[in-house]
């Protein structure tokens, strides 16, 4: 044999071999190599080293310990908290690698490693995303999930930096360190599996808005706001049989792709001055009646004002638009809420269960034919980042995605 030419790979494999001649049991290495081959000895990252600034740089590729999971990046979605952190920096993270709409393939597993957060098997080659890491908290866990969101744990691509620098989904390779949520989607291609999480964020605010006790098969639903969040609240509603949607926006190709997402009618609000107008144009909608339930999917505060107009007596809202400190929005107590006794939720991110929840929300509105992968408009690859987020900053597209070919 020509020893000159053996990798790791065929070293590892001969090592089995023999241990198991000698024993009859094969080897437990510490951590399983890579499927797909050997693993480079470095990976790069899209550092944010400034505000509005990415810089690719390159770290040696971190140790894989007993409970923890390399995986290759193949892709992550960009996400208005992305585009706030980029601007100005709002949670103080910087140097910070950010993407948290990311997924990959697992190419290195720490022995420890057998099943996913819902229980699935786990091994190499399979595809998978995150969600959220625990912390020392006992409120978050997987089956008694209503009193927490992700909003008391914390999110790969909004750690701060460290000796690992792997910490965000904008890079070729991720590790997912043990104690962190991790959900097998090798049944999901990868667009489905680039929009779990913004996906998922509809899923918690559609199952907040549900226990109102307004929201049913026959609402008539009004959604402000038809940018990625906007349309897929409309794909949600549509897939839970709800069809007398109307969308607010005041972009004309955003409502149009409201419509192909389900929404039954739409008003642009470029084309009618005041919100008495406003509120005339959406109740002419629905055929003379105001909405029974709203959902409020923009960051701009009269955008809230405003939604509280739509709804009817005894309605019902679920405001989600504010993902950060947005500003203050004023609204007339008596006149929005009290008189009406309007019934309101608020929704931030999702619970782990909601996650679960969203792998069979993407197979269901594929399989009634809302073209859910049209929502990703744009790919770029990892050294173009800054481009990729200046598309987004533009809102040229709905959603910009970072794709490793």
């Amino acid at each position: 044999m020509d020893t000159t030419k053996l990798n790791n790979t065929d070293i590892e494999a001969i090592v089995k071999q023999v241990l198991m001649n000698m024993t009859g049991q094969s080897a437990a290495p510490a951590a399983s190599a890579s499927k797909s081959g050997s693993i480079p000895k470095t990976a790069h990252v899209a550092m944010l080293t400034e505000k509005g600034k990415f810089e690719i740089q390159e770290y040696p590729m971190p140790e894989v310990g007993d409970d923890d999971i390399l995986v290759k990046v193949e892709g992550c979605g960009i996400c208005g908290t992305d585009a706030h952190e980029f601007k100005n920096d709002p949670f103080g993270l910087i140097p910070v690698v950010l993407g948290h709409e990311g997924t990959g393939e697992i190419v290195k597993m720490g022995k420890n490693v057998k099943k996913d957060s819902a229980g699935k098997d786990l091994k190499l080659g399979d595809k998978v995303v995150t969600c959220m890491i625990f912390k020392d908290n006992p409120d978050i866990t997987m089956y008694d999930l209503n009193k927490q969101n992700v909003g008391g744990a914390d999110v790969y691509g909004l750690l701060p930096d460290d000796d690992i620098h792997l910490n965000g989904w904008y890079g070729d390779y991720i590790l997912i360190r043990g104690g962190s949520t991790v959900f097998n989607v090798s049944d999901l291609d990868l667009t489905s599996r680039i929009l779990i999480e913004p996906c998922a964020v509809l899923i918690h605010a559609v199952e907040r808005a549900k226990t109102t006790g307004i929201l049913r098969f026959n609402s008539r639903v009004v959604v402000q706001g038809c940018g990625p969040i906007g349309l897929i609240c409309i794909a949600v509603l549509r897939t839970m049989g709800i069809e007398n949607i109307v969308a607010v926006d005041g972009n004309q190709k955003r409502l149009d792709m409201a419509k192909k997402m389900g929404a039954c009618a739409s008003v642009n609000f470029m084309e009618h001055k005041g919100i008495e107008a406003l509120a005339e144009a959406v109740k002419n909608a629905f055929g003379g009646y105001y909405a029974d339930f709203g959902f409020q999917c923009t960051g701009v505060p009269a955008g809230h004002s405003n939604i509280y107009k739509f709804i009817r007596n005894g309605g019902g809202l679920c405001e989600l638009g504010f993902f950060i400190n947005g500003g203050d929005a004023t609204i007339n107590p008596h006149f929005d809420i009290c008189s009406k006794e309007l019934t309101m939720v608020g929704s931030w991110v999702y619970t782990l269960r909601d996650y679960a929840t969203t792998f069979d929300f993407l197979k269901r509105a594929k399989g009634i034919g809302l073209p859910i992968d049209e929502l990703v408009t744009h790919r770029f690859p990892l050294e173009k980042i800054n481009e990729a987020m200046a598309v987004n900053l533009k809102q040229e597209g709905y959603k910009v995605a970072i794709v490793n070919e």
